[in-house]
């Protein structure tokens, strides 16, 4: 299992959980918009160290990003398994026919 299948997990296991003594579970008690919001914010503050270059902050706002988009995606009931679903299918397909194909 991988740590992004752990983190998914553990995720998962914090639904329930008391939001006095989870941060996931306090961030899932809030609502799928301020999961979202979070997720942006980090989603920003990744780009921002991609810009400047420092590889190391970039490293670190990346893990955060990926946990708030895992966050995010609980709080709606998608899985990661569900986004793994989706990456398989496009899988093998040109990136300008995948989009194309969306129209």
């Amino acid at each position: 299992m991988s740590a992004i299948d752990r983190l998914a997990a553990t995720i998962e296991a914090r639904k329930g959980a008391d939001p006095e003594t989870s941060w996931t579970a306090k961030l899932l008690s809030k609502g799928p918009e301020k999961c979202a919001e979070k997720f942006g914010e980090e989603a920003v503050e990744a780009i921002i160290e991609a810009v400047k270059g420092d590889r190391e902050k970039l490293i670190s706002e990346a893990a955060d990003s990926l946990y708030h988009l895992l966050v995010m995606l609980a709080a709606r009931d998608v899985t990661l398994s569900d986004v793994e679903a989706e990456l398989d299918r496009r899988e093998g397909r040109s990136g300008i026919e995948e989009k194309a194909s969306r129209k």
